[in-house]
């Protein structure tokens, strides 16, 4: 596995992303101090469960979209911790031969990087231990399993309201996609803060109060994300409206919306 340092220790003194999603899925790779601040944000929207199963059925249907349209390669950064069925499988359903790299920062994950790897004859899965915000080595590292003169479709789900703007993140997203061939995709996902902004401040500072970021966007801050890019349709949408008939729908409580935005959009 590419990247792997067994001197890397888990850090449970305070809450991490991935663990907490993996908590709101019913997962057990957690630790009380993730459950805690689960928990404690319930509190301010009881559809926590909900969002998380939102976006990770738009992932689902995002690859299978990809996949229709004749990509092959991956790249999905901010993986979390492996739920079946995992990226690689929805991908190597429509394609045996899709190749698919993952990286992640929580070493959680890391541990359960095998689950990642378990891909068809025909394909290849990588794992890559690294910070979303280390794009250069990420992308030195990806490109010994991709093909980067042929089409890769860029995955950030769920991640980038974990960096804030003073952190660079569109400059993040800039220098990724930059790299990209023509033809590739930007798939995003991202929490906002539209339609309770009250709420959506509490929130962030929660995750503050514990040293970590938390940034909502409107959904005209994450069009941003794609300047440059060409949408597919229906464009910028709610995460849960993003072509619904690609996969089975997901019940939730509630009429209100989930507050995520989504998009998929092509490179020229």
């Amino acid at each position: 596995m590419t990247g792997q340092d067994p001197a890397v220790q888990i850090d449970t003194s305070k809450p991490h992303p991935a663990r907490m999603y993996d908590w709101f899925l019913g997962g057990k790779d957690n630790y009380p101090v993730d459950e805690e601040m689960a928990r404690q944000l319930l509190t301010l929207d009881a559809r926590g469960r909900d969002m998380a199963r939102v976006n990770r059925a738009f992932m689902h249907r995002a690859t299978r979209w990809l996949g229709a349209n004749g990509v092959r390669q991956y790249l999905d950064i901010g993986t979390g911790i492996p739920t079946e069925p995992n990226l690689h499988q929805i991908a190597q359903q429509v394609a045996p031969d899709s190749r698919i790299v993952y990286c992640d920062n929580d070493p959680i994950v890391l541990a359960h990087a095998a689950a990642l790897l378990r891909s068809t004859p025909e394909g290849a899965t990588e794992y890559i231990q690294a910070d979303a915000r280390e794009p250069e080595a990420i992308l030195e590292r990806a490109g010994k399993v991709l093909d980067f003169s042929r089409p890769i479709a860029l995955s950030m789900l769920a991640l980038l309201h974990f960096v804030s703007d003073e952190d660079g993140a569109y400059e993040l997203v800039e220098r990724l996609v930059e790299q990209l061939p023509s033809g590739s995709y930007l798939v995003l996902s991202h929490v906002t803060g539209d339609f309770d902004p009250e709420n959506a401040e509490k929130a962030a500072a929660m995750y503050r109060a514990r040293g970590l970021t938390l940034r909502p966007r409107s959904r005209a801050e994450l069009t941003r994300f794609f300047d440059g890019l060409e949408l597919a349709e229906p464009g910028v949408s709610l995460t849960a409206e993003w072509h619904p008939e690609l996969g089975e729908p997901v019940p939730v409580a509630g009429d209100d919306p989930i507050p995520g935005w989504a998009g998929v959009a092509r490179k020229p």
